[in-house]
């Protein structure tokens, strides 16, 4: 009876061990694809931006978190008012939190470098955001714009809109923030197209705030970028060099928030939009400077598609937490007295009142409605 019983049940067995090994293997397969998902879920990205009273980085830190938290991430997002103490104790904060990634736009680009040893002692992987951290070798990689093409771009813009003035056209120089090392790759960029036209006497600087050279940019820097600081130097040098009713042809802005307060200046010295209304130069295609594009009040600004940045290094967050190599385009550019860090480059868009529709507009960087077009 027993090999007759036997012989009965075997195929029942066969058939419960069967569908009990398959079900093993799609719980493992399943329990796998789970544990991934808790991993990505349970990852910390953390994001530390410089400040939220700039319209820039207002929307920088907004969408990398938007990005990142798509992707499955944790974040924990931090703006630092533009006080580097603030920010390093954000930042060590982060650290105690045991992030992955940190994601970095630093305000002073050499305070940095104590707070990234702790950060590299625990293994974190560091991402410099638009503006390079120096003197570190804890500074894994570096995403921004070609920042010397950005003044290059000013630079070349003004080059070709004084070419069918009388000369010599007088100019007015800005430089940005001392402490952000972006601001001397701009300047560089615009200074490379505009000494040399000081130098064949094409334009004269009546205020003699004219750095002999490119390394001599933090002369005339705006420390923080400050629109109110702006406006008041450009009201001395106005008040001082312009008293006698010489005219101010050309304003040579790196960004926008520079910008905004120099046509306040402008405006207030009685400047009015219009054939005899100074070139103005910017950065960043803020709405408010947008605007004063469409009203006459700013020729230019070079557009950074900040979407393209953010998306760029939500790319490189999760090729580190993958454990992929990370796509980088320029490994010799950026030297921060340490090391020759890896970086991904993107393109800037010169902007002006007459592409404004194919380029913001049709980007859906703004609305038509947002700029009362």
């Amino acid at each position: 009876m027993r090999p007759r019983l036997f012989t009965l049940l075997a195929p029942i067995i066969a058939v419960v061990l069967a569908f009990t090994a398959c079900s093993g293997t799609r719980g493992g397969e399943a329990s796998s694809a789970s544990s991934g998902a808790a991993d990505k879920s349970s990852t910390l990205i953390g994001i530390a931006m410089p400040t939220k009273s700039l319209e820039r980085w207002n929307k920088d830190g907004a969408h990398l978190e938007e990005l990142l938290k798509a992707d499955g991430y944790q974040t924990t997002l931090q703006y630092a008012d533009n006080k580097v103490d603030q920010q390093i104790t954000q930042i060590q904060n982060m650290i105690n939190q045991d992030p992955k990634v940190l994601v970095i736009a630093s305000i002073d680009g050499s305070a940095l470098a104590p707070v990234l040893e702790t950060a590299k002692s625990k293994g974190i992987t560091v991402i410099a955001y638009d503006r390079l951290i120096n003197q570190s070798a804890n500074v894994d990689y570096y995403a921004t714009f070609d920042n010397y093409k950005v003044g290059q771009m000013q630079g070349e813009y003004i080059a070709d809109q004084i070419a069918s003035l009388d000369k010599p056209v007088t100019l007015e120089p800005f430089a940005g923030s001392p402490d952000d090392n972006n601001a001397k790759f701009f300047f560089s960029g615009a200074w490379d197209v505009i000494n040399p036209l000081i130098q064949s006497g094409d334009i004269t600087v009546p205020s003699g705030k004219a750095p002999a050279s490119n390394d001599e940019w933090t002369q005339i820097g705006v420390q923080g970028w400050s629109s109110d600081t702006a406006q008041s130097e450009m009201q001395n040098r106005l008040n001082t060099f312009y008293a006698g009713g010489q005219k101010l042809d050309v304003v040579l802005s790196p960004n926008d928030s520079l910008a905004l307060g120099i046509a306040q200046a402008l405006q207030g010295a009685g400047y009015e939009p219009g054939a005899d209304y100074p070139i103005l130069t910017g950065q960043d295609a803020d709405k408010a400077n947008v605007l004063n594009i469409i009203a006459g009040r700013q020729s230019m600004t070079v557009w950074k598609d900040t979407r393209q940045l953010g998306e760029r290094v939500a790319v490189m967050v999760n090729q580190i937490v993958e454990g992929e190599t990370v796509e980088v385009n320029d490994t010799s550019s950026y030297n921060n007295g340490v090391k020759d860090v890896p970086t991904y480059l993107l393109d800037p868009v010169v902007v002006t009142s007459d592409n404004i529709q194919d380029t913001l507009i049709e980007s859906g960087f703004y609305t038509a409605g947002d700029l009362g077009l």
